[in-house]
């Protein structure tokens, strides 16, 4: 099954969108908007909550903007299809990720299938060529099912000692097994793109893949307020080279894809909800490479609730709220061209990450240098929401 391009409103909404409280952003001739999603239409609701963030800090988000209206923006038809940078017009509205002034924090290894394939690339120092060599070499000593393991217990203790006598240190098992999360920066606020947008790796890199995962909206005191999807865009060979190179390796332009829509929690869809999402994969290329792959939330070493807690708390503040990618479910390893290079991006590749509850954040891969350059930023949006009177 192909992927349309540009994305369909069919494809980014929920299956039960009519009774689920979506929250999103469009790019108006005058600004930014915060939106949300009635029936198949975009409802402005900026007069009552200038700001993603504004809403996170309400006690009842969903009730608020149950109670929020506001002038209709156009369909989610019309959107979407106007959202591509080729196709733009000025006077239609476009997504945008639906985030603002949070920062974009992402956990790491936090799925057996994540963890195996970072110590893969660092036991390969970047070289895919090397890849299943040495992932047949960590299946023999780490084995395959490490689902029931608990970070941090006395039996991955025991195990992490047992690798470390054989030679099999990495740091990546050290966050994999031990008490401590890997909690890194994925972006900074504002720099995130949406669904219908281009998104960029590194055009020096020639290891890479997606990285599809589910998305936490927290509000500044910590409490789970919403969900979507996300794409960790990473850089398999740079971050295989060497973990100092993690900034390299994530965070360029256009290489954090968040949406299409911030699903808020209310009697309907909570945390027990995210905890039994199963998402897609999908990817096609214009050499007509298809990949398609399904994973499971359930299979998360780390509860998100614990996420969360190493994320923020008295150790540290976000006062803005902070958003957090829970970790990748999959490391597509299917080769695309020769025998043993595994799978790479490729310029123009559509990716699709969908699941019925969240509905579908569709992306083009261009490298970064192509994308549209970053240039709105926090000042711009406040000088745009105070001209128009919103603060």
């Amino acid at each position: 099954m192909t992927i349309p391009w540009p994305p369909t409103a069919e494809t980014l909404l929920p299956a039960d969108h009519d009774r689920a409280v979506l929250i999103g952003r469009v790019m108006c001739a005058h600004g930014p908007s915060v939106v949300t999603v009635r029936g198949n239409r975009l409802i402005d609701i900026t007069a009552r909550v200038a700001t993603v963030r504004d809403l996170a800090e309400y006690d009842d988000p969903a009730a608020f903007v149950r109670g929020c209206e506001g002038p209709d923006l156009g369909s989610v038809a019309e959107v979407i299809a106007h959202t591509p940078p080729e196709l733009r017009r000025p006077e239609i509205p476009r997504l945008l990720s639906p985030i603002d002034l949070q920062p974009v924090k992402a956990a790491g290894v936090t799925f057996v299938v994540s963890l195996m394939e970072r110590v893969i690339e660092e036991r390969c120092r970047g070289d895919a060529s090397l890849a299943d060599r040495v992932r047949e070499q960590i299946t023999e000593h780490v084995g395959t099912d490490l689902s029931a393991l608990e970070p941090g217990s006395a039996e991955t203790a025991r195990l992490k000692e047992l690798l470390v006598a054989e030679g099999w240190w990495s740091q990546y098992l050290e966050v994999g097994l031990g008490p401590d999360a890997e909690i890194f920066t994925k972006c900074a606020p504002m720099a995130s793109v949406g669904t219908g947008s281009d998104i960029g790796v590194h055009p020096r890199s020639t290891w890479n893949n997606p990285e599809p995962e589910v998305v936490l909206l927290i509000s500044s005191a910590g409490r789970v307020v919403g969900a979507c999807l996300g794409n960790d865009v990473n850089l398999r060979d740079f971050e295989g080279r060497s973990a100092l190179l993690l900034t390299a390796a994530k965070d360029n332009n256009a290489s954090a894809a968040v949406g299409p829509f911030i699903r808020l929690f209310d009697g309907a869809f909570d945390l027990d909800t995210v905890r039994k999402l199963t998402v897609t994969l999908r990817i096609h290329g214009v050499d007509d490479f298809a990949l398609h792959a399904e994973s499971s939330m359930a299979e998360i070493s780390r509860d998100p609730e614990d996420l969360v807690h190493q994320l923020m708390g008295q150790h540290h503040q976000y006062p803005d709220g902070v958003v957090l990618f829970l970790g990748t479910m999959f490391a597509p390893v299917q080769d695309r061209a020769e025998p043993g290079l595994g799978f790479t991006h490729r310029p123009d590749d559509l990716v699709a990450i969908e699941t019925p509850t969240l509905g579908g954040l569709v992306n083009r891969v261009r490298t970064s240098d192509k994308c549209e350059p970053w240039r709105f930023g926090t000042a711009d949006l406040f000088r745009s929401l105070s001209a128009r009177g919103a603060l």
